[in-house]
Protein backbone atom coordinates (compact mmCIF):
# COMPACT_ATOMS: atom_id res chain seq x y z
CA UNK A 1 0.00 0.00 0.00
CA UNK A 2 2.86 2.32 0.89
CA UNK A 3 4.62 1.49 -2.40
CA UNK A 4 1.51 2.39 -4.38
CA UNK A 5 1.31 5.75 -2.63
CA UNK A 6 4.95 6.53 -3.37
CA UNK A 7 4.54 5.62 -7.05
CA UNK A 8 1.45 7.81 -7.40
CA UNK A 9 3.09 10.74 -5.69
CA UNK A 10 6.11 10.46 -7.98
CA UNK A 11 3.88 10.35 -11.05
CA UNK A 12 2.06 13.46 -9.88
CA UNK A 13 5.36 15.23 -9.24
CA UNK A 14 6.64 14.37 -12.72
CA UNK A 15 3.41 15.59 -14.31
CA UNK A 16 3.64 18.88 -12.41
CA UNK A 17 7.22 19.41 -13.54
CA UNK A 18 6.26 18.63 -17.13
CA UNK A 19 3.30 21.03 -16.94
CA UNK A 20 5.49 23.77 -15.52
CA UNK A 21 7.99 23.23 -18.28
CA UNK A 22 5.28 23.39 -20.91
CA UNK A 23 3.86 26.58 -19.33
CA UNK A 24 7.24 28.25 -19.22
CA UNK A 25 8.03 27.17 -22.75
CA UNK A 26 4.62 28.44 -23.86
CA UNK A 27 5.26 31.84 -22.28
CA UNK A 28 8.65 32.16 -23.91
CA UNK A 29 7.30 30.91 -27.21
CA UNK A 30 4.37 33.35 -26.88
CA UNK A 31 6.69 36.31 -26.50
CA UNK A 32 9.02 35.18 -29.24
CA UNK A 33 6.40 34.01 -31.72
CA UNK A 34 3.93 36.90 -31.25
CA UNK A 35 5.88 40.13 -30.88
CA UNK A 36 4.58 43.58 -31.59
CA UNK A 37 5.49 44.74 -35.07
CA UNK A 38 8.51 47.00 -34.60
CA UNK A 39 7.27 49.86 -36.80
CA UNK A 40 3.93 49.78 -35.00
CA UNK A 41 5.68 49.96 -31.64
CA UNK A 42 7.82 52.92 -32.72
CA UNK A 43 4.78 54.79 -34.07
CA UNK A 44 2.77 54.14 -30.93
CA UNK A 45 5.51 55.31 -28.56
CA UNK A 46 6.09 58.49 -30.55
CA UNK A 47 2.35 59.25 -30.72
CA UNK A 48 1.98 58.76 -26.95
CA UNK A 49 5.03 60.93 -26.22
CA UNK A 50 3.39 63.74 -28.19
CA UNK A 51 0.56 63.78 -25.64
CA UNK A 52 2.22 62.83 -22.35
CA UNK A 53 5.82 64.01 -22.86
CA UNK A 54 9.14 62.53 -23.95
CA UNK A 55 9.80 61.18 -20.44
CA UNK A 56 7.55 58.26 -21.30
CA UNK A 57 9.32 55.50 -23.23
CA UNK A 58 7.37 52.37 -22.30
CA UNK A 59 10.42 50.79 -20.66
CA UNK A 60 8.32 49.42 -17.82
CA UNK A 61 6.07 47.48 -20.19
CA UNK A 62 6.98 43.83 -20.65
CA UNK A 63 7.64 42.98 -23.35
CA UNK A 64 5.60 45.76 -25.01
CA UNK A 65 2.17 47.47 -24.60
CA UNK A 66 0.48 44.33 -25.88
CA UNK A 67 2.35 41.95 -23.57
CA UNK A 68 1.96 40.92 -19.94
CA UNK A 69 2.01 44.45 -18.51
CA UNK A 70 -0.06 46.53 -20.94
CA UNK A 71 -0.61 50.22 -20.38
CA UNK A 72 -4.19 51.24 -19.65
CA UNK A 73 -5.80 52.73 -22.72
CA UNK A 74 -3.93 50.59 -25.25
CA UNK A 75 -5.58 47.52 -26.73
CA UNK A 76 -4.14 45.21 -29.35
CA UNK A 77 -5.13 42.41 -31.68
CA UNK A 78 -3.35 39.92 -33.93
CA UNK A 79 -2.94 40.53 -37.64
CA UNK A 80 -0.78 38.14 -39.70
CA UNK A 81 0.84 36.80 -36.53
CA UNK A 82 1.85 40.21 -35.14
CA UNK A 83 0.37 42.55 -32.52
CA UNK A 84 -1.15 45.83 -33.71
CA UNK A 85 -2.88 48.60 -31.77
CA UNK A 86 -6.68 48.62 -32.15
CA UNK A 87 -7.66 51.12 -29.42
CA UNK A 88 -5.91 54.12 -27.91
CA UNK A 89 -7.35 56.21 -25.04
CA UNK A 90 -5.46 59.27 -23.82
CA UNK A 91 -6.42 60.98 -20.56
CA UNK A 92 -7.56 60.14 -16.99
CA UNK A 93 -10.08 57.44 -17.79
CA UNK A 94 -8.73 54.44 -15.84
CA UNK A 95 -5.98 53.64 -13.33
CA UNK A 96 -2.48 53.70 -14.78
CA UNK A 97 -3.76 56.06 -17.44
CA UNK A 98 -1.78 58.19 -19.84
CA UNK A 99 -2.08 61.71 -18.42
CA UNK A 100 -1.50 64.55 -20.85
CA UNK A 101 1.31 67.07 -20.49
CA UNK A 102 0.59 70.84 -20.37
CA UNK A 103 1.89 71.22 -23.92
CA UNK A 104 0.75 68.52 -26.33
CA UNK A 105 0.99 67.81 -30.03
CA UNK A 106 -0.57 65.50 -32.59
CA UNK A 107 2.43 63.74 -34.08
CA UNK A 108 2.08 62.27 -37.58
CA UNK A 109 2.99 58.83 -36.19
CA UNK A 110 -0.53 58.66 -34.72
CA UNK A 111 -1.90 58.17 -38.23
CA UNK A 112 0.46 55.25 -38.92
CA UNK A 113 -1.54 52.98 -36.59
CA UNK A 114 -3.33 51.44 -39.54
CA UNK A 115 -5.43 48.93 -37.55
CA UNK A 116 -6.77 51.53 -35.09
CA UNK A 117 -10.50 51.11 -34.45
CA UNK A 118 -11.02 53.42 -31.48
CA UNK A 119 -9.34 56.74 -30.60
CA UNK A 120 -10.40 58.67 -27.48
CA UNK A 121 -9.15 61.85 -25.80
CA UNK A 122 -10.57 62.68 -22.37
CA UNK A 123 -9.64 65.83 -20.44
CA UNK A 124 -6.34 66.05 -22.28
CA UNK A 125 -6.38 69.57 -23.76
CA UNK A 126 -7.42 71.73 -20.81
CA UNK A 127 -5.85 75.19 -21.29
CA UNK A 128 -7.77 77.23 -23.88
CA UNK A 129 -5.82 80.41 -23.15
CA UNK A 130 -2.30 79.22 -22.33
CA UNK A 131 -2.01 76.12 -24.52
CA UNK A 132 -4.85 75.90 -27.05
CA UNK A 133 -4.69 73.08 -29.56
CA UNK A 134 -6.37 72.54 -32.92
CA UNK A 135 -7.37 69.18 -34.39
CA UNK A 136 -5.04 68.49 -37.34
CA UNK A 137 -6.77 68.86 -40.66
CA UNK A 138 -4.73 66.27 -42.56
CA UNK A 139 -3.99 62.53 -42.47
CA UNK A 140 -7.35 61.38 -41.07
CA UNK A 141 -7.97 59.51 -44.31
CA UNK A 142 -5.14 57.14 -43.32
CA UNK A 143 -7.37 55.81 -40.53
CA UNK A 144 -10.46 55.52 -42.71
CA UNK A 145 -10.09 51.80 -43.32
CA UNK A 146 -10.69 50.76 -39.71
CA UNK A 147 -11.60 53.66 -37.38
CA UNK A 148 -15.07 53.12 -35.89
CA UNK A 149 -14.97 55.34 -32.78
CA UNK A 150 -13.54 58.86 -32.48
CA UNK A 151 -14.16 60.81 -29.28
CA UNK A 152 -12.96 64.11 -27.82
CA UNK A 153 -14.54 64.58 -24.36
CA UNK A 154 -14.07 67.43 -21.87
CA UNK A 155 -11.24 69.25 -23.65
CA UNK A 156 -11.82 73.00 -23.20
CA UNK A 157 -8.42 73.71 -24.76
CA UNK A 158 -9.44 72.05 -28.01
CA UNK A 159 -10.42 74.96 -30.26
CA UNK A 160 -10.97 75.74 -33.93
CA UNK A 161 -13.17 74.02 -36.48
CA UNK A 162 -13.87 70.37 -37.12
CA UNK A 163 -11.61 69.32 -40.01
CA UNK A 164 -13.38 68.46 -43.24
CA UNK A 165 -11.22 65.35 -43.49
CA UNK A 166 -13.44 63.74 -40.83
CA UNK A 167 -15.76 63.13 -43.75
CA UNK A 168 -13.36 60.48 -45.05
CA UNK A 169 -13.87 58.22 -42.00
CA UNK A 170 -16.49 56.15 -43.77
CA UNK A 171 -16.47 53.29 -41.23
CA UNK A 172 -17.10 55.59 -38.28
CA UNK A 173 -19.97 54.45 -36.05
CA UNK A 174 -19.49 56.85 -33.13
CA UNK A 175 -18.38 60.48 -33.37
CA UNK A 176 -18.39 62.28 -30.02
CA UNK A 177 -17.17 65.88 -29.70
CA UNK A 178 -18.45 66.69 -26.22
CA UNK A 179 -17.62 69.67 -23.98
CA UNK A 180 -14.77 71.09 -25.99
CA UNK A 181 -14.01 74.59 -27.28
CA UNK A 182 -14.78 73.84 -30.94
CA UNK A 183 -16.47 76.49 -33.05
CA UNK A 184 -17.73 77.20 -36.56
CA UNK A 185 -20.71 75.71 -38.36
CA UNK A 186 -21.61 72.06 -37.97
CA UNK A 187 -19.45 70.07 -40.40
CA UNK A 188 -21.73 69.26 -43.30
CA UNK A 189 -19.58 66.37 -44.50
CA UNK A 190 -20.43 64.49 -41.30
CA UNK A 191 -23.72 63.82 -43.07
CA UNK A 192 -21.78 61.50 -45.40
CA UNK A 193 -20.84 59.12 -42.58
CA UNK A 194 -23.77 56.82 -43.18
CA UNK A 195 -22.52 54.14 -40.74
CA UNK A 196 -22.89 56.49 -37.76
CA UNK A 197 -24.99 55.22 -34.90
CA UNK A 198 -24.04 57.94 -32.42
CA UNK A 199 -23.40 61.59 -33.22
CA UNK A 200 -22.75 63.84 -30.21
CA UNK A 201 -21.56 67.40 -30.91
CA UNK A 202 -22.84 68.89 -27.64
CA UNK A 203 -21.46 71.68 -25.42
CA UNK A 204 -19.21 73.44 -27.91
CA UNK A 205 -19.59 76.80 -29.69
CA UNK A 206 -21.09 75.58 -32.94
CA UNK A 207 -23.42 78.04 -34.68
CA UNK A 208 -25.60 78.23 -37.78
CA UNK A 209 -28.22 75.82 -39.06
CA UNK A 210 -28.45 72.07 -38.73
CA UNK A 211 -27.35 70.63 -42.11
CA UNK A 212 -30.11 69.03 -44.17
CA UNK A 213 -28.01 65.98 -44.95
CA UNK A 214 -27.95 64.94 -41.28
CA UNK A 215 -31.36 63.49 -42.10
CA UNK A 216 -29.63 60.91 -44.30
CA UNK A 217 -27.95 59.18 -41.36
CA UNK A 218 -30.40 56.30 -41.48
CA UNK A 219 -28.63 54.12 -38.91
CA UNK A 220 -28.34 56.88 -36.32
CA UNK A 221 -29.55 55.96 -32.82
CA UNK A 222 -28.39 59.02 -30.84
CA UNK A 223 -28.25 62.62 -32.07
CA UNK A 224 -27.15 65.19 -29.50
CA UNK A 225 -26.48 68.75 -30.68
CA UNK A 226 -27.39 70.41 -27.37
CA UNK A 227 -25.66 73.33 -25.64
CA UNK A 228 -24.43 75.18 -28.70
CA UNK A 229 -25.46 78.36 -30.55
CA UNK A 230 -27.42 76.69 -33.35
CA UNK A 231 -30.13 78.77 -35.04
CA UNK A 232 -32.73 78.53 -37.78
CA UNK A 233 -35.58 76.05 -38.07
CA UNK A 234 -35.39 72.28 -37.92
CA UNK A 235 -34.76 70.67 -41.33
CA UNK A 236 -37.68 68.51 -42.47
CA UNK A 237 -35.18 65.82 -43.41
CA UNK A 238 -34.86 64.91 -39.72
CA UNK A 239 -38.10 62.99 -40.19
CA UNK A 240 -36.05 60.42 -42.05
CA UNK A 241 -34.22 59.38 -38.88
CA UNK A 242 -36.67 56.57 -38.22
CA UNK A 243 -34.11 54.51 -36.25
CA UNK A 244 -33.40 57.34 -33.83
CA UNK A 245 -33.81 56.63 -30.11
CA UNK A 246 -32.63 59.92 -28.57
CA UNK A 247 -32.85 63.45 -29.99
CA UNK A 248 -31.41 66.27 -27.88
CA UNK A 249 -31.35 69.77 -29.38
CA UNK A 250 -31.80 71.64 -26.10
CA UNK A 251 -30.11 74.92 -25.15
CA UNK A 252 -29.72 76.45 -28.58
CA UNK A 253 -31.43 79.29 -30.47
CA UNK A 254 -33.60 77.22 -32.81
CA UNK A 255 -36.82 78.80 -34.09
CA UNK A 256 -39.96 77.98 -36.04
CA UNK A 257 -42.73 75.45 -35.54
CA UNK A 258 -42.28 71.87 -34.48
CA UNK A 259 -42.28 69.95 -37.78
CA UNK A 260 -45.07 67.45 -38.29
CA UNK A 261 -42.57 64.98 -39.77
CA UNK A 262 -41.40 64.22 -36.26
CA UNK A 263 -44.18 61.66 -36.07
CA UNK A 264 -42.06 59.39 -38.32
CA UNK A 265 -39.58 58.90 -35.48
CA UNK A 266 -41.53 55.91 -34.23
CA UNK A 267 -38.69 54.56 -32.08
CA UNK A 268 -37.81 57.81 -30.32
CA UNK A 269 -37.67 57.53 -26.52
CA UNK A 270 -36.17 60.97 -25.71
CA UNK A 271 -37.20 64.29 -27.26
CA UNK A 272 -35.45 67.23 -25.61
CA UNK A 273 -36.01 70.65 -27.18
CA UNK A 274 -35.80 72.78 -24.02
CA UNK A 275 -34.48 76.34 -23.99
CA UNK A 276 -34.92 77.31 -27.62
CA UNK A 277 -37.27 79.71 -29.42
CA UNK A 278 -39.79 77.37 -30.98
CA UNK A 279 -43.33 78.68 -31.50
CA UNK A 280 -46.55 77.83 -33.33
CA UNK A 281 -48.30 75.58 -30.81
CA UNK A 282 -48.12 71.86 -30.11
CA UNK A 283 -48.34 69.83 -33.29
CA UNK A 284 -50.73 66.88 -33.16
CA UNK A 285 -48.02 64.67 -34.63
CA UNK A 286 -46.51 64.51 -31.14
CA UNK A 287 -49.29 62.18 -30.04
CA UNK A 288 -48.14 59.63 -32.63
CA UNK A 289 -44.71 59.24 -31.04
CA UNK A 290 -45.85 56.24 -29.03
CA UNK A 291 -42.38 55.18 -27.87
CA UNK A 292 -41.62 58.48 -26.14
CA UNK A 293 -40.53 58.16 -22.53
CA UNK A 294 -39.25 61.71 -22.04
CA UNK A 295 -40.68 64.83 -23.69
CA UNK A 296 -39.08 68.11 -22.63
CA UNK A 297 -40.24 71.25 -24.46
CA UNK A 298 -39.96 73.77 -21.62
CA UNK A 299 -38.78 77.37 -22.00
CA UNK A 300 -40.01 77.84 -25.56
CA UNK A 301 -42.68 80.41 -26.58
CA UNK A 302 -44.68 77.63 -28.26
CA UNK A 303 -48.09 78.72 -26.94
CA UNK A 304 -51.44 77.09 -27.67
CA UNK A 305 -53.34 74.75 -25.38
CA UNK A 306 -53.12 71.17 -24.18
CA UNK A 307 -56.61 70.11 -25.17
CA UNK A 308 -55.70 69.50 -28.81
CA UNK A 309 -53.60 66.40 -28.10
CA UNK A 310 -54.77 62.93 -27.10
CA UNK A 311 -52.32 62.49 -24.26
CA UNK A 312 -53.53 59.01 -23.41
CA UNK A 313 -51.82 57.82 -26.62
CA UNK A 314 -48.41 58.43 -25.04
CA UNK A 315 -48.64 55.61 -22.53
CA UNK A 316 -44.85 55.23 -22.21
CA UNK A 317 -44.24 58.78 -20.97
CA UNK A 318 -42.21 58.97 -17.77
CA UNK A 319 -41.19 62.64 -17.97
CA UNK A 320 -43.36 65.42 -19.42
CA UNK A 321 -41.97 68.94 -19.04
CA UNK A 322 -44.04 71.70 -20.67
CA UNK A 323 -43.10 74.55 -18.32
CA UNK A 324 -42.82 78.20 -19.38
CA UNK A 325 -44.35 77.74 -22.81
CA UNK A 326 -47.21 80.25 -22.72
CA UNK A 327 -49.83 77.49 -22.69
CA UNK A 328 -53.48 78.46 -22.12
CA UNK A 329 -56.73 76.67 -21.34
CA UNK A 330 -57.40 73.87 -18.90
CA UNK A 331 -55.32 70.84 -18.00
CA UNK A 332 -56.94 67.84 -19.75
CA UNK A 333 -57.97 64.88 -17.62
CA UNK A 334 -56.40 62.54 -20.18
CA UNK A 335 -52.96 63.35 -18.71
CA UNK A 336 -54.10 61.40 -15.65
CA UNK A 337 -54.16 58.27 -17.85
CA UNK A 338 -50.36 58.28 -18.23
CA UNK A 339 -49.76 55.53 -15.70
CA UNK A 340 -45.95 55.53 -16.01
CA UNK A 341 -45.60 59.30 -15.53
CA UNK A 342 -43.13 60.28 -12.79
CA UNK A 343 -42.57 63.97 -13.55
CA UNK A 344 -45.13 66.49 -14.79
CA UNK A 345 -44.01 70.09 -15.25
CA UNK A 346 -46.58 72.70 -16.26
CA UNK A 347 -45.29 75.66 -14.25
CA UNK A 348 -45.07 79.22 -15.54
CA UNK A 349 -47.90 79.04 -18.09
CA UNK A 350 -51.35 80.69 -18.28
CA UNK A 351 -53.42 77.61 -17.53
CA UNK A 352 -56.90 78.10 -16.07
CA UNK A 353 -59.76 76.09 -14.60
CA UNK A 354 -59.99 73.57 -11.78
CA UNK A 355 -57.53 70.77 -11.17
CA UNK A 356 -58.89 67.30 -11.67
CA UNK A 357 -58.42 65.14 -8.55
CA UNK A 358 -57.51 62.30 -10.95
CA UNK A 359 -54.00 63.77 -11.21
CA UNK A 360 -53.38 62.55 -7.67
CA UNK A 361 -54.16 58.98 -8.76
CA UNK A 362 -51.12 58.76 -11.05
CA UNK A 363 -49.47 55.66 -9.55
CA UNK A 364 -45.84 56.60 -10.25
CA UNK A 365 -45.84 60.39 -9.99
CA UNK A 366 -43.16 61.81 -7.72
CA UNK A 367 -43.05 65.44 -8.90
CA UNK A 368 -45.98 67.59 -10.03
CA UNK A 369 -45.33 71.29 -10.70
CA UNK A 370 -48.31 73.50 -11.57
CA UNK A 371 -47.15 76.76 -9.97
CA UNK A 372 -47.28 80.12 -11.67
CA UNK A 373 -50.58 79.70 -13.52
CA UNK A 374 -54.17 80.98 -13.18
CA UNK A 375 -55.74 77.83 -11.76
CA UNK A 376 -58.86 78.33 -9.66
CA UNK A 377 -61.15 76.56 -7.23
CA UNK A 378 -60.59 74.14 -4.41
CA UNK A 379 -57.86 71.52 -4.45
CA UNK A 380 -59.46 68.13 -3.86
CA UNK A 381 -56.36 66.05 -3.25
CA UNK A 382 -55.94 64.07 -0.04
CA UNK A 383 -53.74 65.00 2.88
CA UNK A 384 -51.83 61.77 2.28
CA UNK A 385 -50.98 62.97 -1.22
CA UNK A 386 -49.61 66.28 0.06
CA UNK A 387 -47.64 64.46 2.75
CA UNK A 388 -46.09 62.12 0.18
CA UNK A 389 -45.20 64.85 -2.30
CA UNK A 390 -44.09 67.67 0.00
CA UNK A 391 -42.70 70.57 -2.01
CA UNK A 392 -42.51 68.34 -5.07
CA UNK A 393 -46.17 69.27 -5.45
CA UNK A 394 -45.96 72.86 -6.63
CA UNK A 395 -49.21 74.83 -6.79
CA UNK A 396 -48.09 78.16 -5.39
CA UNK A 397 -48.55 81.42 -7.32
CA UNK A 398 -52.09 80.52 -8.37
CA UNK A 399 -53.96 83.40 -6.64
CA UNK A 400 -57.44 81.87 -6.92
CA UNK A 401 -56.52 78.37 -5.83
CA UNK A 402 -57.21 77.15 -2.28
CA UNK A 403 -57.39 74.00 -0.18
CA UNK A 404 -60.02 72.86 2.36
CA UNK A 405 -59.54 74.27 5.85
CA UNK A 406 -59.85 70.78 7.35
CA UNK A 407 -56.39 69.91 6.03
CA UNK A 408 -54.81 72.45 8.38
CA UNK A 409 -55.24 70.06 11.31
CA UNK A 410 -53.40 67.26 9.47
CA UNK A 411 -50.23 69.28 8.89
CA UNK A 412 -50.21 68.24 5.21
CA UNK A 413 -51.51 71.37 3.52
CA UNK A 414 -50.02 72.19 0.08
CA UNK A 415 -47.11 74.60 0.35
CA UNK A 416 -47.79 78.17 -0.76
CA UNK A 417 -51.57 77.69 -1.25
CA UNK A 418 -54.07 79.58 0.90
CA UNK A 419 -56.95 77.89 2.76
CA UNK A 420 -60.45 78.34 1.37
CA UNK A 421 -62.64 80.91 3.25
CA UNK A 422 -65.47 79.58 5.42
CA UNK A 423 -69.02 80.94 5.18
CA UNK A 424 -69.76 83.74 7.70
CA UNK A 425 -72.22 82.64 10.44
CA UNK A 426 -72.24 85.79 12.52
CA UNK A 427 -72.70 89.26 11.11
CA UNK A 428 -71.63 92.27 13.06
CA UNK A 429 -72.44 95.58 11.46
CA UNK A 430 -70.07 98.47 11.62
CA UNK A 431 -70.48 100.77 14.61
CA UNK A 432 -70.58 103.68 12.23
CA UNK A 433 -73.75 102.42 10.53
CA UNK A 434 -76.96 104.11 11.80
CA UNK A 435 -80.63 103.69 11.02
CA UNK A 436 -83.71 105.41 12.57
CA UNK A 437 -83.16 106.29 16.23
CA UNK A 438 -79.55 105.05 16.33
CA UNK A 439 -80.39 101.60 17.78
CA UNK A 440 -79.66 99.74 14.52
CA UNK A 441 -76.36 98.32 15.74
CA UNK A 442 -78.09 96.45 18.54
CA UNK A 443 -80.99 95.39 16.33
CA UNK A 444 -78.69 94.14 13.55
CA UNK A 445 -76.86 91.92 16.01
CA UNK A 446 -80.20 90.50 17.09
CA UNK A 447 -81.24 89.89 13.48
CA UNK A 448 -77.98 88.13 12.73
CA UNK A 449 -78.60 85.87 15.69
CA UNK A 450 -81.95 84.96 14.17
CA UNK A 451 -80.14 83.62 11.11
CA UNK A 452 -80.44 86.48 8.60
CA UNK A 453 -77.36 86.60 6.31
CA UNK A 454 -75.32 89.77 6.29
CA UNK A 455 -75.70 90.60 2.61
CA UNK A 456 -79.44 91.35 2.97
CA UNK A 457 -78.99 93.80 5.79
CA UNK A 458 -78.60 96.83 3.61
CA UNK A 459 -80.69 99.85 2.50
CA UNK A 460 -84.38 99.14 2.09
CA UNK A 461 -84.03 95.62 3.41
CA UNK A 462 -82.53 96.88 6.61
CA UNK A 463 -85.53 99.11 7.25
CA UNK A 464 -87.96 96.35 6.31
CA UNK A 465 -86.40 93.82 8.61
CA UNK A 466 -86.26 96.25 11.51
CA UNK A 467 -90.02 96.87 11.19
CA UNK A 468 -90.71 93.13 11.13
CA UNK A 469 -88.56 92.62 14.19
CA UNK A 470 -90.35 95.42 16.12
CA UNK A 471 -93.77 93.96 15.28
CA UNK A 472 -92.66 90.60 16.64
CA UNK A 473 -91.50 92.26 19.84
CA UNK A 474 -94.88 94.08 20.30
CA UNK A 475 -96.80 90.85 19.78
CA UNK A 476 -94.69 89.17 22.45
CA UNK A 477 -95.46 91.99 24.93
CA UNK A 478 -99.20 91.84 24.24
CA UNK A 479 -99.17 88.14 24.99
Amino acid sequence: MMKTFNINSRVILVLCIMSLGIWCYGEEDYNDAVPMEEGEKTALYSAIQGFVGNWWNGSDLYPDPCGWTPVQGVSCDLFDGLWYVTALSIGPILDNYLDCAPIVEFRPQLFELKHLKSLTFFSCFVSPHEHPIIIPSKNWEKLAGNLETLEFRSNPGLIGKVPSSFGSLIRLQSLVLLENGLTGELPRNVGNLTKLKRLVLAANWFYGRIPDNFGGLNELLILDLSRNLLSGSLPLTLGGLNSLLKLDLSNNQLVGSLPTVMCYMKNLTLLDLRNNRFSGGLTKSLQEMYSLEEMALSNNPIGGDLQGLEWHSLQNLVVLDLSNMGLTGEIPESIAELKRLRFLGLRGNRLTGNLSPKLATLPCVSALYLDGNNLTGELKFSGWFYGKMGRRFGAWNNPNLCYPVGLMSTGHAPYGVKPCQQEVSLVEASTNSKLGDGNFNQNSRLMASLGFPSYVIDGFWRFYLVQVFMMVQLLNLSL
